[in-house]
């Protein structure tokens, strides 16, 4: 693989941290290492923002030489000869900075397109290159304000098509309405079926989404949907950890959440599984009733897919500590904070809150134990391998 300049924005200092070297570590790993730089280049190695006391970012970079298995390939060694390429990729409004990112890992510039609002809230957009004959990616989460965003993709969707792209694929990092999958009571509607065919008749080709809330989703849609996992960018931070694999334990913070945990503790020297048994009373309303599984004197690594109000999380992370557990980390995708989130999972049951910027996370929501990952350089390569026919699912082997 040819070498690559890893760089960060002007005035962003990179501390250091070491690899677990132990042979009883989750992982061996060769070399971690930081660097203050300058200026950044287009490929950036995945890396995570640190927020600590004083504010700053804590970035760290991977070595070169210890890349994930997903950037093994022969792509990067040509990533700066894609000014001919017929593959687009275009950002809304709702995720720019992660767009950008996932722009620079591809070697290419974001595409100009004008999003605006009326003054009665409408949505105007207009594609400002020609996309005729081209391989189109809009990059869109429907993260909050949840509706206005949904619109804003299902109308970049329909400029696309109407201005003649041959492909156009919508890049959901986060699916919104994905957890209205079913019918829990009577007269209940199921908003992910309808949002998915909102998404078809727009006249999306294919979805490219990030850890859905469940698999069954993907099943709504009636066209090719490319479901990408974003447990190999978590599980390389936590093997910076040195922590000892006899020390650890992944626990699911409800029932529904087993089959996630079990992947994820397998893949984590397949550590032993603890379960939070939840019940829940109303919509946003956790309450924790029991533990089955044995967390005395071990790290809990609790996993979700999302963190929403963190009542769920911390109301588990309650329940672990007195169950005897030593410390407590929460790891998800989605960064959802909604009130009361940062007051909870600022309160100190938490060692570590993992998520990755699938969501964009205000500055304001910053707290010490909080560190934001990012799967640009994931999704980047997805796209790569969707636009080349190539498999996307032997990223994840």
């Amino acid at each position: 693989m040819a070498s690559m300049a890893l760089t960060s924005p002007p005035g962003v200092k990179i501390p250091s941290y070491m690899a677990a070297s132990s042979s009883s570590s989750l992982f061996s790993r060769s070399s971690i290492s930081f660097r203050t730089v300058e200026s950044r280049s287009r490929i950036c190695v995945s890396g995570s923002a640190k927020c600590n006391l004083n504010g700053n970012a804590r970035m760290p970079i991977i070595n070169e030489t210890t890349l994930p298995k997903y950037f093994d390939s022969s792509r990067l060694e040509k990533s700066a000869s894609r000014a001919n390429t017929k593959l687009k990729l275009f950002s809304g409004t709702a995720n720019p900075a992660l767009s950008q990112e996932i722009a620079w890992y591809m070697g290419l510039e974001l595409g100009k397109i004008s999003i605006k609002r009326f003054a009665d809230g409408e949505v105007y957009v207009q594609l400002k290159e020609s996309v005729r004959g081209c391989d189109v990616f809009l990059v869109q989460p429907t993260c909050t304000p949840t509706n206005e965003n949904l619109m804003e993709l299902l109308i970049m969707v329909d400029a696309c098509r109407r201005a003649s792209a041959k492909k156009v694929t919508a890049v959901i990092p986060y699916f919104g309405y994905a957890r209205a999958d079913r019918k829990t009571q009577g007269r209940e509607s199921i908003a992910a079926k309808l949002v998915a065919n909102l998404i078809t008749e727009a006249g999306a080709d294919r979805v490219l989404a990030c850890d859905l809330h469940s698999g069954q989703s993907m099943g709504y849609f009636d066209i090719p949907v490319d479901h990408v996992y974003c447990q190999p960018v978590i599980l390389d931070y936590l093997a910076s950890k040195s922590i000892s694999s006899k020390d650890l334990v992944v626990v699911s913070p409800d029932v529904g959440g087993v089959a996630r945990a079990r992947a994820f503790a397998k893949k984590l020297s397949d550590a032993p599984l603890a379960i939070v048994d939840k019940r829940r009373h109303g919509h946003n309303v956790a309450e924790v009733m029991n533990l089955i599984g044995d967390v005395k004197g071990k790290v809990a690594v609790m996993v979700d897919d999302m963190i929403d109000t963190a009542g769920t999380i911390v109301k588990g992370a309650a329940l672990l500590h007195e169950e005897g557990a030593r410390e407590v980390y929460a790891c998800c995708t989605h960064a959802v904070f909604s009130p009361p989130a940062i007051e909870r999972l600022s309160s100190g049951l938490l060692q570590e809150v993992i998520v990755t910027n699938t969501l964009p996370v205000a500055e304001k929501n910053y707290f010490p134990q909080l560190t934001i990952l990012s799967v640009a350089n994931l999704l980047g390569e997805t796209i790569w391998r969707v636009h080349d026919d190539s498999s996307v699912s032997s990223i994840f082997l």
